[in-house]
């Protein structure tokens, strides 16, 4: 950006060079209330949530379980609910559907999903169909029950192997785990690969978001927060949050969890 306003000095913004509409299928949205941070009796319960600009609903379809029928991709959008962009795309029956659209993945490129299918982008298979070292994302951790993993801008988890009736997974964070091999993913990683060099340039854009200031906890009293309190600028002491749970490595992760047993490898530190 040219630095014409002290908010554009240092804004890093998208292209969005890859949009091809501007305006959304309206069978596929819906209006979506904001909360602001307040549950059903109107308690704050959670703070720093307010404002921001309105949006609507986009329905993306993460289980991608309309097998063996060739769509065709229609547009690549934008979508103000997530860091990915997202895919319009037309079934040969005629049905639409919004998907998360892969890194690559073009105008006029025919996708489809089912059993027995190639390995390539945009293609939802079976991980027991999927080649090893395949990049994916959209993964499933439950058969059928749509994708729970890898859907953030950038982001791909890589198959490494397979033992028995599961997948052995390499996930974006480091970790190696198991997963059924009757679930699925889609190949190709998620575009918007350069999301994570963006800066927003000015504390409006966090509004925009719909994201308050944030009050630091060593500029609170003791009475509010654990790190608040002493005179001129204190350090606070050990880091920890408001309601006194260490900060900075402590792990908080349930000892002896239901599912240690499918993680091989930890996340790295």
């Amino acid at each position: 950006m040219k630095p014409t306003t002290p908010g554009q000095r240092f804004k890093v913004a998208s292209t969005f060079e890859e949009i091809t509409a501007s305006k959304p299928e309206k069978s596929l949205v819906c209006g979506i209330k904001k909360s602001g941070g307040r549950n059903n009796q109107g308690k704050m319960t959670m703070r720093y949530i307010g404002g921001g600009h309105k949006k609507m609903y986009r329905f993306i379809d993460f289980n991608r379980n309309k097998d063996n029928i060739t769509a065709v991709v229609k547009t690549i959008e934008y979508d103000p609910n997530r860091t990915a962009r997202i895919a319009l795309v037309c079934y040969a029956d005629g049905e639409k559907r919004y998907i998360l659209a892969p890194h690559g993945l073009t105008v006029g490129q025919k996708i489809i999903s089912g059993s027995g299918y190639a390995p390539e982008i945009g293609n939802t298979l079976l991980l027991s169909e999927i080649p090893f070292g395949t990049i994916i994302h959209n993964l499933e951790l439950n058969p059928g029950q749509g994708a729970k993993f890898v859907r953030s801008a950038g982001s791909y988890a890589q198959l490494m192997s397979r033992d028995g009736k599961y997948a052995i997974v390499k996930m974006p964070s480091g970790e190696t785990r198991m997963i059924l091999q009757t679930c699925r993913a889609t190949i190709g990683m998620v575009s918007n690969v350069e999301h994570n060099l963006e800066i927003s340039g000015k504390a409006g854009r966090s509004r925009w978001l719909g994201r308050r200031p944030r009050t630091r906890g060593v500029v609170m009293n003791p009475v509010d927060h654990p790190m608040g309190g002493g005179e001129g600028r204190a350090t606070g002491g050990h880091p920890r949050s408001r309601k006194g749970i260490s900060a900075k490595g402590y792990k908080t992760r349930i000892p002896n969890k239901y599912s240690d047993k499918y993680i091989i490898e930890r996340r790295k530190k």
